[in-house]
């Protein structure tokens, strides 16, 4: 399990569960499970190691879901009110990040193994454009305010401003991640903050100043991605080889404050939290989700 998604409009978290074919949809009011099975698996072999791979990302599009899957190399727009499956297309390159930018209609794909980003039409999920990048992209998070896709070149240590209609890059940020280079992605949109994660940290860049470090909360090892509320302006951070999740809050000069620690599992991470302040993380070790409500949470989330 890799990115998983939260859908405020039907109140479920989806789950792409990798080498099962499939995507598992969590009523987070009733617990229920609805599987999506039918989506392509394959073996892959890295570092000598053997496993099989299927769906592993989520997005969320304006009445349906993209799936990304490395086991085909496709992504699928799912109907997220019927749970069945649309369109897809088959890409040339294994799809990792996803995100939709409803502003052009466009589904942005991230396609690390050969350094690209691809985007595609919303509607038909036809490739529009092949960007390419002297770096492998990691992450993603539009903003729509400033015309701009965010990702980060994991192996050069660097964060991207991408203008969304010209393709070019407008910024290249420093987060100063070190050797495991930037992960996971969010933004704050009115405050013109990017948030960014590295292995054991995230921070908050300062999009107005250069992307200047404006704020950084320690999280412990194995942070990948994250989860960040704007109602509650709160970051929700889940460290794999912590075995913990870490909550923080932002002001409005961009500087992060530790609000709690939660012990979690070995290997739980990229949580996304729902509209009643719980967080959801993969467990993949265990082939399960772990729910975890903190007590200092948001008292009110916006459905949107």
């Amino acid at each position: 399990m890799d990115y998983l998604l939260y859908d405020p409009r039907t109140r479920s978290v989806w789950v792409p569960a990798g080498n099962t074919g499939s995507v598992d949809v969590v009523d987070t009011a009733t617990r229920r499970v609805t599987r999506i099975d039918g989506f392509p698996t394959r073996e892959n072999e890295r570092n000598g190691a053997k496993r099989v791979v299927g769906p592993s990302a989520a997005a969320l599009g304006d009445a349906v879901v993209y799936v990304g899957n490395r086991g085909d190399s496709s992504v699928c727009a799912v109907a997220d009110a019927t749970l069945t499956k649309g369109v897809c297309a088959a890409l040339d390159a294994a799809p990792d990040g996803i995100a939709y930018v409803a502003a052009t209609k466009e589904v942005w794909v991230t396609t690390p193994r050969d350094q690209s980003i691809r985007v595609l039409d919303a509607a038909t999920l036809v490739q529009k454009a092949r960007l390419a990048f002297d770096g492998a992209p990691e992450g993603f998070a539009v903003d729509a305010t400033r015309n701009r896709f965010y990702t980060n070149l994991e192996d050069k240590d660097v964060t991207l401003a991408i203008d969304l209609g010209s393709h070019q890059i407008v910024a290249t940020w420093q987060p100063a991640c070190g050797e495991g280079g930037p992960h996971g992605l969010r933004v704050d949109e009115p405050a013109g903050l990017v948030f960014v994660a590295c292995g054991a940290k995230v921070e908050a860049l300062d999009v107005a100043h250069g992307g200047a470090i404006t704020g950084a909360v320690d999280t412990g090892a194995g942070v990948d991605d994250f989860d960040f509320d704007l109602a509650s302006h709160t970051l929700y951070i889940g460290a794999a080889r912590a075995a913990s999740l870490t909550v923080a809050s932002v002001d409005a000069k961009g500087a992060l404050a530790k609000l709690a620690v939660v012990p979690t599992a070995e290997g739980a991470r990229n949580g996304v939290v729902d509209a009643e302040g719980r967080v959801y993380l993969s467990h993949a070790k265990s082939s399960e989700l772990l729910v975890v409500s903190p007590t200092a949470r948001p008292t009110a989330r916006t459905g949107s």
